[in-house]
């Protein structure tokens, strides 16, 4: 059921917004920033803000888009939350420590809350799509002034101005079970200038048994390729020269488009290696990454798109979750052990300089010392530059919740011994490139070794070098001279 709980003074202005985005959310920002301008005006303060993102890329591509708002209705960004007036959550709900960890924030403001009258805090992202949640918040957390969800977080500026001219102090809550609409175009400030993430889709309808994401981001909605080739193409005319194309699995891209498309009209058959070969044909893009790649669905025709285009990231990320076929079916992944290790061989073959990562997850209902030996099995077959290791984690709502758990003792003992073996491999594998020299794109000055700046080959493994600032944003030649488990060193040549 939809949550909504606005009590509004100025129904007057509310009626005269647009009907249409994102002009409603652009008046909205506009009545914002002259509210703001006021409070300034009348403390000689300029309010300030932080935005705090748990999770995934695609909440932190959600986050960029939050702080541009903000800063375009007149508020300060800050680094932390003690210096901020206004703190804004972007929450994840993959695993239950993410909700503690937010509850965790939540207690430690009440005090600093109260002592200031003028402190505001809003939470959105995925665990606010848990009624349950919600309900708890309002509850036990009653000072949050803002609470809304995934489907509507382009709506802060329009949220925010019912909060600053409310008649009480009730918590102002909307919360979607579907999208109203979609809204692309808003302001955003990317947290980096040379490259920035383009999501090409939402939702997932995949329902793995452990996951919930599908109750949280909804089912699978595609852009249109003109819309995402559009934004690509402004943003490498801003200065990007490395976009990543983001979706709960991109390579069902092509379902249920959001808008008419003239391109889908034309070619019904249109799918992910089609618009990566088209995001690969735009003039100043270097390079392409995507994420993320569910395996059942991973065709010959991308690893052919991947091959024959240069741009294209030599880097696949493909979550194996486990490597028992038993587990795998238990959780709805829709391929076996064998499956799987096909495709590793498949992609190996097509792309020899590939770099794999993945998910693995240890302590799902019912995995036994057999299955966990059939995941080091994988480890060591797939030869991962870097996995995510996780213990699995209930999600009330998910099939997997409802089964037999494991002791935590013997989940925490299986998972050291993946965790050992995924260090092992990952480090022999990651290093085979010591003594090549690669093109590297530099992202920041290190800054736990002075003189030596940070970036990433297209394999996404991180480089430390002697280098400046100057660096920041361009590709550097880059000889690997010594692998260090994770990262290389190496020079500029």
């Amino acid at each position: 059921m939809d949550i909504k709980d606005t009590h509004i003074l100025n129904q007057d202005i509310i009626q005269s917004a647009p009907t249409t985005e994102p002009a409603r959310q652009e008046f909205f920002m506009d009545r914002c920033h002259e509210l703001i301008e006021e409070m300034i005006i009348e403390s000689g303060h300029k309010p300030t803000f932080h935005v705090e993102t748990f999770g995934c890329q695609m909440n932190a591509h959600d986050s960029e888009k939050l702080i541009g708002i903000l800063l375009r209705i007149g508020y300060e960004e800050v680094a932390t939350e003690k210096e901020a007036d206004f703190i804004i959550y972007n929450t994840c709900t993959v695993r239950e420590n993410a909700n503690q960890k937010l509850y965790g924030h939540l207690g430690s403001l009440k005090k600093r809350k109260e002592s200031n009258k003028n402190m505001l805090i809003g939470i959105c992202g995925c665990m606010m799509q848990q009624t349950a949640v919600v309900e708890y918040i309002k509850s036990s957390f009653g000072f949050v002034d803002l609470i809304f969800g995934t489907y509507n977080f382009y709506k802060l500026a329009e949220l925010l101005f019912y909060k600053l001219t409310e008649t009480d102090k009730k918590t102002v809550v909307e919360v979607l079970d579907v999208p109203e609409t979609h809204v692309e175009n808003l302001p955003e400030k990317r947290k980096y200038s040379f490259k920035s993430g383009v999501n090409i889709m939402y939702g997932c309808n995949n329902f793995c048994t452990y996951c919930i994401v599908p109750y949280v981001r909804g089912r699978e909605r595609s852009r249109t390729p003109e819309d995402i080739l559009c934004e690509v193409n402004r943003l490498v005319n801003e200065g990007c020269v490395e976009i990543m194309l983001l979706g709960q699995n991109v390579n069902s891209y092509g379902i249920n488009f959001l808008d008419e498309s003239e391109t889908i009209k034309a070619h019904p058959d249109y799918d992910f290696p089609d618009l990566l070969s088209d995001v690969a044909k735009i003039e100043g893009l270097k390079r392409i990454r995507f994420m993320t790649s569910h395996p059942k669905d991973l065709s010959d025709k991308l690893l052919d798109v991947i091959a024959a285009n240069p741009k294209i990231a030599r880097h696949i990320h493909l979550p194996v979750q486990a490597g028992s076929s038993r587990i795998l079916k238990a959780m709805n992944r829709r391929y076996s052990k064998e499956d799987y290790l096909a495709l590793v061989d498949k992609i190996r073959a097509k792309l020899p300089d590939v770099s794999l990562t993945t998910d693995i997850m240890v302590g799902f209902p019912g995995e036994t010392e057999e299955d966990i030996q059939d995941t080091i099995d994988v480890i060591r077959y797939a030869k991962y530059d870097q996995a995510f290791t996780f213990i699995y984690s209930i999600r009330s709502g998910t099939p997997a919740a409802k089964m037999e758990q494991l002791p935590s003792e013997v989940v925490d003992k299986n998972f050291e011994k993946v965790l050992e073996e995924v260090r092992k491999v990952s480090a022999q594998s990651s290093s085979r490139f010591e003594g090549q020299t690669k093109s590297v794109l530099v992202e920041s000055v290190n800054d736990h070794m002075n003189g030596y700046v940070t970036g990433r080959m297209d394999n996404n493994i991180l480089v430390h070098f002697p280098g400046n600032e100057e660096q920041i944003g361009t590709f550097v030649d880059v000889k690997l001279d010594e692998a260090k488990g994770f990262y290389y060193l190496g020079h500029a040549v």
